[in-house]
């Protein structure tokens, strides 16, 4: 089938025009903090745990203080004891490298323990307001399954993805994959009859041809989920 792109996407903010972050953040030190929590763990369960830890440590300052025996019993719920010291240790770098100030910069953000390009992306956006498109599991499934993008790996789907959306969309749209990968297009038994977008999928498509189920993209072993993507 030829793919509409533009009446995908059109589709989508029809569908999710408010879509959103739902993570819980107030500046760019909480921002930072729970994409890095949120590393293959769910938002909700951030949402949890994040208003004690930014109560105790409300800035970059008093986390780079901070030891990581005290933080990891108050993240543990949300991943391995590595998420609490790289937390720690981003902070004490941006402390001593950018006086307690986040950046805004992909090359020094990329930089900080514990941190990908999929992290970044996500802080560049909500805290900066930088045009991008971060790539988690869901938009890597999504985009690849409705055919806005055609790619094997986490960094060519960014790539295609940028071509295929226009830039002041960027962000929009990644909230918009997103939120159809949480509540239509599962991973396992995506719901195509509640789907509106079905007649314009190019997985659906291929799926009433053959008369298989539709299945999630394969990736390559570089994990879309992963902060460190």
């Amino acid at each position: 089938m030829r793919v509409s792109k533009k009446a995908i996407l059109a589709e989508l903010q029809r569908c999710y025009p408010d879509a959103g972050p739902e993570l819980n953040f107030r500046n760019p030190y909480e921002t930072l903090v729970a994409v890095m929590l949120s590393a293959q763990c769910t938002d909700k369960q951030v949402n949890k745990v994040t208003p004690a830890l930014f109560e105790r440590y409300p800035d970059v300052a008093a986390m780079a203080a901070a030891s990581v025996d005290d933080v990891y019993p108050m993240v543990k719920s949300c991943g391995f004891k590595s998420k609490a010291s790289n937390i720690v240790e981003a902070c004490r770098l941006i402390l001593q490298n950018h006086g307690g100030q986040v950046p805004g910069d992909m090359k020094f953000l990329t930089a900080l323990p514990g941190v990908g390009q999929k992290t970044a992306n996500v802080v560049l956006a909500n805290a900066f307001g930088v045009p991008t498109i971060a790539v988690d599991t869901h938009v890597f499934r999504v985009s690849n399954r409705l055919g806005l993008a055609n790619a094997k790996n986490v960094e060519l789907t960014e790539e295609q993805l940028k071509v295929a959306i226009p830039q002041k969309d960027w962000v929009a749209a990644h909230h918009w994959l997103i939120f159809h990968g949480r509540r239509v297009c599962h991973a396992q038994r995506p719901d195509c009859a509640g789907c509106s977008l079905r007649t314009l999928c190019k997985a659906y498509d291929a799926a009433q041809k053959t008369g298989q189920p539709v299945i999630s993209p394969a990736k390559s072993r570089k994990k879309a989920a992963s902060g460190t993507a």
